[in-house]
């Protein structure tokens, strides 16, 4: 298999705003006339309600889990909103805060399908439970060997499982992202096999560090940053953290993700930070943490190995990459 280059996209392949936003009109208006048809929840909604519900215009005030937060300097937020991996959007780092205006989160649905005893397509405002939401302070390490500090707003994963009802097969939840390259301009090219997938093992899905994201700095997820839900998984590498998710499958066979198909050299389906395992074209062992001068030591599973260290004794972790 090549080796993975980051292709630039020609502006000939860019919609013009104007048949974009005549598209995106009508294509908006048809989902909603769908989604009221289908989802639980949805009878009686008005097609011409064009205000989102109140979360997504500002989050409740969510409390601070202390338990699980770091107490390092945050990173500037300008930073973390325009200093993104979102392959959707672009290749580029700038891509996702550039041309992520054109995603339309609401309305949003997530399907939900497998080894499950609830499956079916879900209205996201019914999967949220604004008591369950909380600020956690985590660190988000790139396999590029940089790093953020980050206030998240968002819901332990296993809440939402245990909803769900996982049958005794489920041995992995997949996830799965957005597939629209109207919306997505990084879709019209073939860089990785769209939709892109992860993966977690239900131990680490079940794990209290493991989030749903549907904020940060106390304000809902901007589109660059994985709007409207995203997971954030602190001790793995941040491609780990799939952003915009449409889908949830349970099954019992470990899912081969997007990275490890494509280069499976140099993306395992762990994906944990391990600052032994040097990446083929880069050393883990330090790394940079963004609006800091210099480098910093690399720390086991991203600092969190006395939560996580646990859930792989026995195994190979350079094998287990």
């Amino acid at each position: 298999m090549p080796r993975y280059i980051y292709p630039a996209l020609p502006e000939s392949e860019v919609t013009p705003e104007r048949l974009y936003r005549e598209r995106r009109r009508f294509m908006k208006q048809s989902a909603r006339l769908a989604l009221a048809a289908s989802l639980p929840g949805w009878s009686g909604l008005s097609l011409a309600q064009d205000k989102p519900p109140p979360w997504k215009q500002k989050l409740p005030e969510a409390p601070s889990n202390n338990q699980f937060s770091t107490q390092e300097p945050l990173t500037d937020q300008k930073i973390v909103t325009s200093y993104n991996n979102f392959f959707e959007l672009g290749t580029r780092k700038r891509d996702p805060s550039d041309w992520g205006h054109y995603l339309q989160t609401d309305p949003w649905a997530i399907k939900v399908e497998g080894e499950v005893n609830k499956p079916g397509t879900y209205d996201l405002n019914k999967l949220i439970k604004p008591d369950q939401l909380e600020e956690r302070i985590y660190r988000l390490r790139c396999v590029e060997a940089w790093s953020m500090v980050i206030p998240w707003t968002g819901f332990q994963l296993s809440e939402l499982i245990k909803r769900l009802e996982p049958t005794s097969r489920a041995k992995y939840v997949v996830f799965e992202t957005l597939y629209d390259p109207e919306q997505l301009r990084g879709q019209r090219r073939d860089t990785i096999d769209w939709p892109y997938t992860e993966g977690l093992r239900m131990d680490e899905a079940m794990h209290p560090l493991t989030l749903m994201a549907v904020g940060l700095y106390g304000n809902p997820l901007p589109n660059q940053n994985g709007a409207p839900i995203r997971l954030v998984v602190p001790w793995k590498y941040g491609f780990k953290s799939i952003k915009s998710i449409v889908k949830l499958r349970f099954q019992e066979e470990q899912p081969v993700s997007s990275w490890q198909q494509l280069a499976p050299e140099e993306y395992g389906f762990y994906a944990n930070v391990n600052p032994n395992v040097s990446h083929p074209r880069w050393s883990q062992a330090r790394e940079r943490r963004l609006g800091e001068e210099g480098r910093r030591k690399t720390l086991m599973f991203n600092g969190y190995a006395e939560e996580v260290a646990h859930l792989y004794q026995g195994m190979d972790l350079e094998k287990n990459y």
